[in-house]
């Protein structure tokens, strides 16, 4: 199944586990994170995961999730600098640049609509130049609220102007796009394997692609 383009005005896309590769978010929460975590409690690895978990869950779904001003406060760690230290591991999936360059040679000019805060993004733009294929960036923290909730797409589509209908989205987020179905986005699309380290997922009501490129 591909996307009718004939019927697509605009095309809106994701930027974690749709063009750039999930694993370094993964790393980055995972092990980097509570390994200094750990050092700076004079913790084990396990310890420290054991007490972030239930605080990483408990803001899920929120906007706090992704906010790294947040994160710094909450933990006492500056979040910017530790990703800015591990920026080399920021990357493109297989694909997704290809895409995006087939996006402009056919006229298409799509906007990045992104649960990251702005700090995230100038880091991961540096490493990758992916801004340079965008002209309209929207972060949920522009608006107040993240893309999994249905409040955001009535701002969203204020900001753009766009006609639902006629939109195309993909995202690699479940509860993302279920909202968009809601709002009454016209062609949604699933990235089933977000992180290129582990294999792809099985989705049942969406769209699937496992990579972007899949859409051309």
């Amino acid at each position: 199944m591909l996307p009718r383009w004939d019927d697509i005005d605009t095309v809106l896309l994701d930027m974690d586990g749709t063009l750039l590769d999930l694993r370094f978010d993964n790393y980055f929460w995972l092990e980097v994170l509570p390994e200094r975590y750990a050092r700076q409690h004079q913790l084990s690895v396990e310890a420290a995961r054991a007490k972030l978990a239930p605080l990483f869950v408990a803001k899920q779904g929120t906007l706090d999730w992704y906010c790294i001003d947040f994160w710094t406060r909450e933990l006492s760690l500056d979040i910017a600098e530790l990703k800015r230290a591990e920026r080399v591991h920021v990357r493109f999936l297989p694909g997704a640049e290809r895409f995006l360059q087939q996006l402009h040679a056919r006229a298409r000019d799509p906007v990045l609509v992104t649960n990251a805060h702005r700090g995230v993004l100038e880091i991961k733009a540096e490493q990758t130049g992916l801004l340079r294929y965008f002209r309209r960036i929207v972060s949920s923290h522009d608006l107040g609220v993240p893309k999994e909730h249905p409040e955001f797409w009535p701002l969203l589509q204020a900001e753009l102007a766009f006609d639902p209908a006629r939109c195309l989205f993909v995202d690699d987020s479940i509860p993302v796009l279920n909202a968009a179905r809601t709002h009454g986005i016209g062609q949604i699309f699933a990235i089933s394997r977000p992180d290129s380290t582990q294999h792809a997922r099985a989705i049942a009501d969406f769209a699937t692609v496992e990579r972007i490129e899949e859409l051309l």
